[in-house]
């Protein structure tokens, strides 16, 4: 194959199907995901507005929690509005290099948000089992590093694996079954040997994945080992409600990327990935604002006392 087969796609485009199957419930999926989508913007902006207007939420927890709600944002804006799209039209096309910029986007911001999380666990860690040095061991200083760390890293893992799959040739069908320019799915057309670039994939997908998750794994270990040290109730009580939503939120982040990420491309089923990429851009980002609120009494006394103020 000639460099100028192999690189014709640069001038090309993608189709993306989308739920071409489903056209009799296109205007219904429509409007129930355009909802969702709404209180998810709505549920993820509260988190940032209250954890900044607040004076009583300026402490490192409050500080990830607000920068996790910011990367959601930008996370679920580079996918659902172009999937709403797809619903309203037969087929979407999208140029080769906006969806390798859509993926890009995609794995950089899901990258940054599972090494936040990890960050968010670590500072969780050392409030339980390390409580009077809390205070000298997780500064503003080391917050704002671990968020600039957490974002470089996301992004630089991103644009690498972004690179190595674009580069392969897409001599064959264009059309993308699939909502969004996910990685199985544009891997899935390469018409070239990929066993490289799913060794590249399962490496990346190890370090932005299953590291931090077994990280956060091996702090909750010693978080509910010294939570059960805990002689009164209403500590154990308090202790486990700091941490509830977190680990949470991980557990279901981390669930379904590594079920959609951390396997050959043999297994690929695209019906099956539709579903579960639907919930984790669209279902799972909606819960995370409710499970963070719902269990903390310092969130929603802030919630109250903002919806309370104009009628003052």
């Amino acid at each position: 194959m000639d460099t100028l087969q192999k690189n014709h796609t640069l001038s090309s485009e993608f189709i993306i199907l989308g739920f071409g199957d489903l056209e009799e419930l296109k205007i219904f999926f429509f409007v129930l995901f355009l909802a969702m989508h709404l209180i998810t913007l709505a549920g993820h902006t509260t988190i940032v507005l209250i954890t900044l207007i607040n004076t009583c939420l300026q402490t490192p927890m409050y500080f990830f929690l607000r920068n996790l709600s910011t990367i959601e944002i930008c996370y679920i804006l580079v996918i659902v509005p172009n999937m709403l799209a797809n619903f309203l039209s037969r087929n979407q096309r999208i140029p080769f290099l906006g969806c390798a910029l859509q993926m890009h986007l995609f794995i950089a911001l899901g990258g940054a948000e599972c090494f936040l999380l990890a960050a968010m666990a670590y500072d969780r860690f050392v409030a339980i089992c390390n409580p009077l040095r809390y205070t000298l061991i997780i500064t503003r200083a080391l917050c704002l590093q671990m968020l600039v760390l957490a974002c470089i890293s996301g992004f630089a893992l991103s644009l690498t694996l972004t690179t190595l799959i674009f580069l392969l040739p897409f001599c064959q069908s264009h059309e993308i079954n699939h909502f969004f320019c996910d990685i199985p799915a544009v891997l899935f057309l390469a018409c070239s040997d990929t066993r490289a670039n799913e060794i590249a994939v399962f490496l990346v997908c190890m370090l932005i994945l299953l590291i931090p998750f077994l990280l956060i794994l091996l702090s909750y270990g010693f978080i509910i080992a010294a939570i059960l040290r805990i002689h009164s109730a209403e500590g154990r009580s308090k202790a486990f409600s700091t941490c509830a939503g977190h680990l949470l939120v991980s557990l279901l982040h981390y669930g379904c990327a590594i079920f959609i990420y951390i396997r050959p491309k043999s297994c690929y089923t695209p019906e099956q990935d539709k579903i579960v990429s639907l919930i984790y851009t669209n279902v799972t980002p909606m819960l995370y604002p409710m499970i963070y609120s719902l269990r903390n009494k310092e969130v929603k006394g802030a919630l109250k006392r903002l919806l309370e103020s104009p009628n003052r």
